[in-house]
């Protein structure tokens, strides 16, 4: 059984930067491609990036393209996401997702998911 545990959020000035961690566990990592989406208070869950099997290939919401960089490291089983230039409107809950078809920007093509870690960006 795949689990998946998120860390590495918190409370964060406008304009600093966190990095979220998320560990896959139960399954071969490197079968799965990885995304995190989030999910502001009062709106729908949202894509925010992906990335492919060996990391050759990443996708950004056009929100945070250019401040996010998503990243993987299959030897420690990991997926990153590196977010410089917070803004309030980042503030969300951070969810990491694993699929084991494909890396896309639906949450209806992964097929495991964290429980999240809290992002609050002040300003």
């Amino acid at each position: 059984q795949v689990q998946l545990v998120e860390s590495g959020g918190g409370l964060v000035q406008a304009g600093g930067s966190l990095r979220l961690s998320c560990v896959l566990s139960g399954r071969t990592f490197s079968s799965y491609c990885m995304a995190w989406f989030r999910q502001a208070p009062g709106k729908e869950r949202e894509f925010v990036a992906a990335i492919s099997w060996s990391g050759g290939n990443t996708y950004y919401a056009d929100s945070v393209k250019g401040r996010f960089t998503i990243s993987r490291n299959n030897a420690e089983n990991t997926v990153y996401l590196q977010m410089n230039s917070l803004k309030p409107e980042d503030t969300a809950v951070y969810y990491c997702a694993a699929s084991s078809l494909r890396v896309g920007r639906e949450q209806s093509e992964y097929n495991y998911w964290g429980q999240g870690t809290q992002v609050t960006v002040s300003s």
